[in-house]
């Protein structure tokens, strides 16, 4: 709690709060929420599960020209993941789930966190995709919808963020020999003589977790399924809609996904609070959703989203017998043939 990350992010998610909030009626946000129809929510985790089971295919289809490894197997350590994520700062669950990889498997960290980033990317494509999509909505509600007015100009500079990182991992992975002498010039330049063959030797096995990007059809493979495993998402806030008082189409919970996950990306207090709520609220007011309901609902889904895969994601890591605070193991073990 003493890294200056931390309050870095607490203070963020407090201003993201002050505006998802101000203005509303909290009595009438929390009877909102005291009327609410509950059982929406049980379907609306089962889909969302659905979604957490794809990633984990989509993680094993990026880690078998590593190592082959079942879904089964993936998918206690992705809810492991998701569940460091919400529950840390800086999205440590990554790390996290990369380290009970290496317990399990014996898969170098460095070549996971490659396919975790690879992940990233590709989510983050897909929800600009999901904004993008819905621009000349977006367009509609900017004449008087505050935060919801700059979203064009961040869609414009994620864009920018998110393809050129996937441009060079896909030219990474490509071109890996051709990329690792680059890279090891850049560190004879600029790395101190004792760091370097430590550094480079992480840095193979990172290039080596690209391998899977190296054929088109298996960087489609991964972009069409994280495109269904976002649209599995948005199902869980279709479902979530029906316990509120209110109607929006599809395509417009598409938006505020994109959106929220987008905006989820900033520093901010462990579980993204405030980050996904500020937008999401906003974006339903921009719709004419009242305020109160907005936030009843917003805070509800967001509740739903946090609390079963952290809960999942806690059992499967006492399962694993793994102890809180114990410094891991950060060795990287070599792939047996």
């Amino acid at each position: 709690m003493k890294r200056w990350q931390f309050w870095l992010g607490l203070v963020i998610s407090i201003v993201f709060l002050y505006l998802a909030l101000r203005g509303l009626h909290l009595e009438q946000v929390w009877g909102t929420m005291q009327t609410a129809n509950y059982w929406w929510l049980i379907p609306g985790i089962l889909v969302y599960f659905m979604g957490v089971w794809v990633r984990a295919w989509r993680w094993h289809y990026l880690l078998r020209p590593l190592k082959p490894i079942s879904t089964r197997k993936m998918f206690p350590i992705v809810t492991i993941g998701y569940m460091g994520n919400n529950i840390y700062p800086a999205r440590a669950g990554e790390v996290l789930r990369a380290i009970v990889l290496k317990n399990h498997e014996g898969v170098p960290i460095s070549a996971s966190l490659a396919t975790i980033f690879i992940e990233r990317v590709f989510d983050g494509v897909v929800m600009l995709g999901f904004v993008f999509l819905n621009l000349p909505e977006l367009a509609r509600l900017n004449s008087d919808s505050g935060f919801i007015g700059s979203i064009q100009n961040l869609s414009i500079w994620g864009a920018v963020a998110f393809i050129g990182a996937l441009v060079v991992f896909l030219l990474a992975a490509a071109f890996p020999a051709a990329s690792e002498k680059i890279i090891e010039r850049v560190f004879i330049r600029f790395l101190p003589e004792r760091f370097r063959e430590k550094v480079l030797g992480i840095t193979r096995k990172f290039l080596d977790g690209l391998e899977s990007l190296r054929s088109p059809r298996e960087a489609l493979m991964v972009f069409f399924t994280s495109v269904i495993i976002w649209l599995f998402e948005t199902g869980k806030y279709w479902f979530v809609m029906h316990a509120f008082p209110f109607q929006v189409n599809f395509f417009a919970l598409m938006l505020m996904n994109g959106i929220v996950n987008l905006s989820t990306t900033l520093p901010s207090a462990p579980g993204y609070v405030g980050t996904f709520d500020a937008p999401g609220i906003a974006l339903l007011s921009a719709y004419g959703v009242p305020g109160e309901i907005a936030a009843g609902y917003t805070l509800v889904l967001h509740v739903a989203l946090w609390l079963p895969i952290t809960a999942l994601g806690a059992y499967y890591f006492a399962r694993e017998g793994l102890k809180w605070g114990v410094k891991p193991d950060l060795t990287e073990p070599e792939l047996s043939e």
